[in-house]
């Protein structure tokens, strides 16, 4: 069948990769491409097999379409928060904004999808296997949990650990343990530490930071909040303009991407809400018994301050790493939700417990799947020995 434009293009190229032809090494590269345009003409002729006219690749375009309301925010919040600090914000038009935040946060992507693309390309050689899919999402959702500041070599290396370790390491997309994402955000903040956290790793400042070093704090609402400093108000955290980690300040657009993935059909509404009510049942009773400023916030302030709305739509609800079972969604999700809000209250080193609540719960979710199809086994079989 004779195409146009893209189409034509790769039917004129692919006698090249096919086997005995002369770039046939290279048949993976060539497959990644073209299947990234277009469905794959390959069909089944035996066996059972599951069809559909959304593939793994049209799956992750609908998770990385979600997330730019998250991403186009974060990029005018670099340039937001960076005007504010100095004190030009009146002076400076929203296109200037919002173009110094791209600038800022454009190298940041790149650097991400090149390493890890790379890595993925290069895995695909080595195996003879057909390139995976699954870095067209978290390569997008590591430089979003990422301050600004965090060097472009720490990407880099972070991306590279991700990939290797979380990914590959178990046998790629669809066989890892961990939210890739997340792996590669906690070896960043255990590695480096000092570029991970602290006032000077949220605004970006560029080389006018001296101007206003006697007058600036670049905390975000949250580490402020555990010195008993709350001096945030919650609707612009809701609305996103505080500082923050690129993609996770703004609980609307996060909102926005929920939605979109819940309609859609790939993103777990069970997850969500569950996460959201693990963390407002355990906010409610440390309020109940609070002991310091910190556990004094009210319950409700917690689901829009830090990182908590992105892990519980985006990283949370990643099918790999996510208990499958209905049942387990529930259970899941409920726990990330409460040991998020322990963790944050609980642990003055580590105000932000997201991250480590859904990394834990990656590792029981097999476990809690398992409980689950036992339950279920259980109770069939007593019913089925009821009527027998």
């Amino acid at each position: 069948m004779k195409g146009y434009g893209i189409k034509k293009f790769y039917d004129k190229h692919r006698p090249k990769f096919e086997k005995g032809g002369k770039l046939h090494a290279f048949q993976s590269v060539y497959e990644g491409f073209e299947s990234f345009f277009y469905v794959s003409e390959a069909t089944t002729t035996k066996g059972s097999n599951i069809r559909d006219y959304i593939d793994l690749k049209r799956t992750m375009i609908f998770v990385v379409l979600a997330v730019v309301p998250t991403l186009l925010f974060g990029m005018f919040n670099i340039g937001y928060q960076h005007f504010k600090a100095l004190g030009l914000l009146e002076t400076t038009s929203f296109i200037n904004v919002f173009v110094y935040g791209l600038l800022r946060v454009l190298p940041v992507i790149i650097v991400s999808y090149l390493v890890g693309l790379g890595i993925e390309f290069a895995f695909a050689q080595i195996k003879g296997h057909e390139i995976n899919e699954g870095y067209l999402v978290t390569g997008i959702l590591i430089p979003l949990v990422l301050p600004i500041n965090t060097p472009l070599w720490m990407v880099a290396v972070a991306v590279a650990f991700s990939v290797i370790i979380a990914k590959e390491a178990f046998g790629g997309t669809g066989m890892n343990i961990w939210n890739p994402a997340l792996v590669a955000r906690a070896f960043l903040f255990f590695a480096y530490p000092a570029h991970m956290s602290g006032d000077e790793v949220w605004i970006r400042l560029g080389n006018q930071a001296g101007s206003v070093a006697d007058g600036f704090s670049g905390a975000t609402p949250l580490g402020l909040a555990l010195t008993g400093s709350v001096d945030y108000n919650v609707w612009d955290a809701f609305w996103g303009f505080i500082p923050g980690s690129i993609g996770e300040t703004s609980t609307f657009a996060i909102l926005l991407g929920a939605i979109f993935l819940i309609v859609t059909g790939i993103g777990s509404w069970k997850i969500m809400l569950s996460t959201t009510l693990g963390a407002v049942v355990t906010g409610m009773l440390i309020n109940a018994f609070a002991v310091n400023p910190f556990m004094e916030i009210p319950f409700w302030h917690h689901l829009f301050l830090g990182g908590f709305a992105f892990g519980a739509v985006f990283m949370a609800t990643d099918p790999v790493s996510a208990a499958q079972t209905n049942r387990g969604k529930w259970i899941y999700g409920f726990l990330i939700g409460v040991l998020a809000i322990i963790i944050r209250v609980l642990n003055p080193a580590y105000p932000e417990g997201v991250m480590l609540a859904i990394l834990l719960m990656n590792t029981f979710a097999p476990l809690i799947d398992h409980y689950v199809v036992q339950g279920n086994i259980r109770r069939r079989l007593k019913r089925a020995a009821a009527n027998g």
